[in-house]
């Protein structure tokens, strides 16, 4: 009997669900193996106090808790430099996975994030899935100080449309003379881009590039260039800027907050 009581105690431990834990400089892999589905959202919490406390209560609610038995990878919050925003990003396996963990674990999380910071606006969720995208040099071993959410929405559903010009503002990246994309960072010492995701969504109607940079004044800096954006004035950035059917676009800037995933 006690080495069945042994066995058992075993395979309890063995079997125990995952707590979350935090990833070193808030720094998720948007690039990992197995995801299906991204999905990207805002909250608007009003003031950079409640915006510490939010992020504070998310932190609390989510290490207090195993890990939720569903295909969730990755969840990542990062703090607007607005002084009001939360940018949420989080990778699954499938929808599947997102809509059991609304089903089953969503809801006690919301609760106690909300008794803690009460009034919370949930603005926007949209679905992605990673088209393009990586390192600006695979040896770069910079830490990124500042995340870019930079945003399009297009005129209607087409995703060729939509990938057309993923593919053409990847283009004027690699013949930048400034940027010189590819290149080793010891030759763009001028340039604090780090990485660049672009996700679109299943029906090509909207377009996020999840870059990381160096810090917010590199990326200041980058805008103030000669160019338009990040951009010189190259033939292939006046194609990007110029590409027809792109309704409107916004560019936000967030500091890294806090990145959880299920230990092992």
């Amino acid at each position: 009997m006690a080495e069945q009581s042994r066995t058992t105690a075993r395979t309890t431990t063995r079997t125990a669900a995952p707590k979350a834990v935090t990833v070193p400089h808030a720094r998720p892999d948007p690039g990992r193996d197995g995801v299906g589905a991204v999905k990207i959202s805002t909250w608007d919490v009003g003031t950079p106090e409640r915006q510490r406390a939010a992020l504070a209560a998310v932190e609390t609610a989510w290490t207090s808790r195993a890990w939720p038995a569903v295909g969730l990878l990755s969840y990542t919050v990062h703090i607007g430099e607005d002084g009001r925003t939360l940018l949420h990003y989080s990778q699954w396996t499938d929808e599947e996975a997102y809509e059991r963990f609304c089903a089953d674990y969503r809801d006690e999380r919301n609760a106690e994030i909300d008794a803690a910071v009460p009034g919370i606006e949930r603005v926007a969720l949209y679905t992605y899935d990673l088209y393009r995208g990586g390192l600006s040099d695979p040896a770069d071993r910079r830490i990124p100080g500042a995340v870019v959410a930079v945003e399009a929405e297009f005129d209607g559903p087409d995703r060729e449309r939509a990938e057309a010009w993923v593919d053409g503002v990847l283009a004027a990246l690699a013949s930048d003379p400034a940027i010189r994309r590819g290149a080793p960072v010891a030759d763009r010492p001028h340039f604090g881009g780090i990485s660049g995701w672009f996700h679109l969504t299943a029906d090509g109607s909207r377009m996020l590039n999840y870059a990381e940079w160096e810090s917010a004044e590199a990326h200041a800096a980058a805008l103030a260039g000669p160019g338009e954006g990040i951009g010189s004035d190259t033939e292939e950035w006046r194609k990007v800027h110029a590409f027809p059917g792109i309704r409107s676009g916004q560019v936000r800037r967030f500091t890294p907050g806090v990145s959880l995933r299920p230990g092992g």
